[in-house]
């Protein structure tokens, strides 16, 4: 088992999340400038192109959202659009199998949740890692003291 990691700690597809961002704020740039460059647009036309850039970010901007954070109490796994918090007792499997695009979480209710804030992506290896250390977690967390889950 790997070492646990000490609570509560964070995890998030940085490569991916930074290459997001900078992309987003790359192509607001570049459409904001083009829009104020190009003299024949009126100035309607260049607030459209302006609003675009801004729209484009904002989509790039909810991409590079997933994240997890685990901590005392259970995890919050925070997807694209939602945000969702689970007592450790709630978490039975931690799983990335390969070819997976992300871990998947195997619920006590039956269901399975996506962890797109753990995601093999373009950081294989760390996602792994991390992928392990939650399972440590999640299997120290629910096995440790059943009572303190429930009580």
């Amino acid at each position: 088992m790997p070492d646990l990691p000490t609570l509560p700690v964070t995890f998030r597809p940085s490569l991916t999340r930074a290459v997001l961002l900078t992309a987003g704020v790359a192509i607001f740039v570049v459409i904001a400038t083009v829009a104020l460059l190009l003299e024949q647009l009126s100035p309607g036309e260049k607030l459209s192109f302006i609003f675009i850039g801004a729209l484009l970010f904002g989509v790039l901007l909810m991409l590079s959202r997933p994240k997890v954070v685990a901590g005392e109490t259970g995890v919050t796994v925070v997807n694209i659009t939602s945000r969702r918090h689970l007592e450790w007792a709630e978490i039975l499997q931690v799983n990335l199998r390969p070819g997976d695009p992300w871990v998947f979480l195997n619920l006590s209710d039956g269901t399975s949740l996506p962890v797109l804030g753990i995601q093999p992506g373009i950081a294989k290896q760390r996602a792994i890692q991390d992928a392990r250390a939650l399972r440590a977690l999640a299997e120290a967390r629910s096995i440790g003291d059943p009572e303190q889950h429930h009580g």
